[in-house]
């Protein structure tokens, strides 16, 4: 493989996580010059070359994924900077084709991140054209932002990014490693070179200090064992490490670093010009983890009216507030602003009314294991890569609502549930229709599956089928996250008939009693017009009133037979009738109605009239008397001796009449 293609299949690997912690006191250890990595670390760091060379679990360039950059090709069109730039400069000036082929103009540089159980170490590579006649300067500089300067080429330059020098005396092999940071307030005391700020601070010595180590290629290196970067003359090669977890100063803030370049100087001194420069290179650097809380409801709701509380046990740089809301598709975001440390919680404790907590989700975290309690999350950060990502999931309480229509009439009616509370519960309707139902709400209901029946009270039916609005029986209401159903009772009153019964006695017909047809009834009472309804006997002498409301309710009915000419009613006509049984109605009548509710019978009478008369052959020869034991008799003849007497609306029976004829 070519060393272009090399550098292209490198350039496509991931970036790696980096943490910084740059510049201070509390140092704990020192390592001897000329030390090959730092201890714990298993990356040969100062041999000065890329091979592996010793056993596993050795590493070195030619065994891991960097993140690389490449320059742009010397002449004409490689950049560098110029016109009297030097590190104190805010915005370095940049120019083309400034560099000639010497130890200044740069080819390659690498950043690689290990990390172990024994710590975190940063491990650094350049390379140039040609060895050196003099002094070797090179440093990296990690920005913070990703904002590109008015430069186009360099990021803006944010307090508290950090410069890693990398100095060779004339001629020496070991190298100087120290650090600076970009300064942007204060005494300008603090400055490295310049009296004004903003600028890089005093150098600390990070070789002295124990935490860094570096060397330089002492002799050439082949092809073979360049890790695709081709072969190097000697002192064209140089690399450094830096014991990250051990650097103090940072404790309790996190520097996030998102891009790394590399530069040459033409000299030792700091306030010399800066020559060459490769491009920035995007990495992810940075000491402190992540930490991500989401928030899915069900359904899904307005953030703008439905926000959830937390309380977080997190230490964050910047410091943060320990509470926090969020709604329905929103996150809240620490990242890589979490420093490492223990014990860590985050807790839903506001809900807001109708809703409930459900689960939360961390699968999407990434180097811990979150302890999840109810609606508590307790985990630990102990790595910058470490993840916390987290959704928590609520759900909206559901709300049924149980009412009662009667169709005519009012009442109340006595419902009870297995699953709902307050049962038994009582609904009382003002009147007939949905404009005068009763209802009760049952709120704030986890969904699920509930049920609700009704004890249909005495002389009531139940109208159909019991209808909710989401076609769900009333014994098994499926109730989902924040819908509301609403269960329809109907009721009406029973209803029942009166059948009458008309017979008659008719000689003709026979002895005894006998239908008779066509005799009209009045029923008046309960809900009916003042005037009452009729009915007219047919054939078989019944006639039947039906949809009458139970008396229970109404009170008695009365029924009046309007008397046919001829006929007396047997017993009293004004007949009072309870109509009591809902199950009666009007049905085929032959020979009588379907299990009548009321059963009234009327008997009418037929009427004779009966005359006595006299007639006196000879006019005036004779002189009757006619006495039937009637007020006013005898009823004596006239003087022709012609008369009589006429007894009405006889009831069947035998009567006598004395009649006295005289000469």
């Amino acid at each position: 493989m070519t060393a272009v293609r090399k550098e292209l299949r490198k350039r496509r690997r991931p970036l790696f996580w980096v943490a910084f912690l740059i510049l201070a006191a509390g140092l704990v250890f020192v390592v001897t010059s000329g030390a090959v990595q730092l201890p714990g670390s298993n990356f040969e760091a100062a041999d000065g070359n890329l091979k592996v060379d010793g056993a596993s679990p050795a590493l070195d360039w030619a065994n891991v994924v960097e993140s690389r950059k490449t320059d742009k090709p010397s002449g004409t069109q490689d950049d560098s900077f110029g016109q009297g730039t030097k590190e104190d400069t805010p915005v370095p000036t940049v120019v083309n084709g400034s560099i000639p082929n010497n130890k200044s103009d740069l080819l390659n540089f690498g950043v690689y991140t290990e990390t172990n159980s024994s710590g975190r170490f940063i491990n650094l590579f350049w390379r140039r054209v040609q060895a050196p006649t003099g002094t070797t300067n090179m440093d990296f500089e990690f920005n913070q932002s990703s904002v590109i300067s008015s430069n186009n080429s360099t990021p803006v330059r944010t307090a508290g990014d950090v410069l890693i020098q990398y100095d060779l005396a004339n001629g020496g092999t070991n190298p100087i490693l120290s650090a600076s940071r970009w300064v942007t307030t204060g005494a300008a005391s603090q400055c490295e070179a310049s009296n004004a700020l903003p600028c890089w601070n005093h150098k600390v010595n990070l070789t002295a200090a124990g935490v860094a180590t570096g060397a330089i290629n002492t002799t050439p290196i082949l092809a073979a064992d360049s890790d695709g970067l081709g072969a190097m003359d000697a002192r064209t090669f140089g690399e450094a490490q830096v014991d990250l977890a051990q650097l103090g100063g940072g404790a309790g803030h996190c520097i996030a670093f998102g891009s790394a370049y590399l530069k040459s100087r033409s000299s030792a001194s700091f306030t010399a010009e800066v020559k060459d420069f490769i491009a920035p290179e995007t990495v992810n650097i940075n000491q402190c983890g992540s930490v991500i809380i989401r928030k899915v409801t069900d359904p899904s709701s307005d953030p703008a009216t439905t926000q959830f509380g937390y309380t977080k046990s997190i230490n964050t740089d910047p410091s943060t507030a320990n509470t926090f809301t969020l709604g329905d598709g929103q996150n809240k975001s620490y990242n890589g602003t979490v420093l490492q440390g223990n014990g860590y919680t985050v807790n839903e404790d506001t809900i807001p009314s109708g809703w409930e907590f459900v689960s939360i989700d961390c699968s999407a975290s990434s180097g811990v294991t979150p302890s999840i309690s109810g609606a508590q999350i307790t985990f630990d950060i102990n790595d910058p890569s470490d993840v916390l990502d987290c959704t928590y999931h609520n759900r909206a309480r559901g709300t049924i609502i149980v009412q009662k229509i009667t169709d005519d009439g009012s009442g109340a009616f006595d419902f009870t549930s297995n699953t709902l509370s307050p049962s038994p519960f009582t609904l009382t309707t003002s009147g007939a229709g949905a404009a005068n139902k009763d209802s009760r709400t049952f709120s704030n209901l986890i969904p699920g599956t509930f049920d609700v029946a009704e004890t249909v009270p005495a002389g009531w039916n139940l109208v159909g089928t019991p209808s909710c609005s989401d076609s769900s029986p009333v014994s098994a209401i499926s109730l989902q996250a924040g819908e509301t159903v609403t269960c329809t009772f109907h009721d009406a009153r029973k209803k029942g008939a009166i059948d009458i019964e008309k017979l008659r006695k008719h000689a003709a017909s026979g002895a005894g009693n006998h239908p008779h047809a066509g005799v009209t009834f009045t029923v008046t009472g309960g809900e009916l017009p003042a005037a009452g309804v009729t009915a007219v006997t047919d054939a078989n002498g019944h006639a039947c009133v039906n949809g009458l409301v139970l008396s229970s309710f109404v009170g008695n009915y009365t029924v009046t037979e309007t008397i046919p000419s001829g006929y007396h009613l047997s017993g009293t006509n004004d007949r009072s009738v309870a109509v009591t049984d809902e199950s009666a109605g009007c049905g085929p009548e032959s020979p009588a109605p379907a299990s009548p509710d009321a059963d009234i019978q009327f008997v009418n009478i037929p009427l004779t009239d009966i005359t006595v008369s006299v007639n006196s052959q000879v006019d005036g020869g004779t002189s009757s008397t006619i006495d039937c034991g009637d007020a006013g008799d005898p009823v004596s003849t006239g003087a022709n001796g012609d008369g009589s007497k006429s007894k009405l609306n006889l009831e069947p029976g035998t009567y006598t009449c004395t009649v006295v004829v005289d000469p």
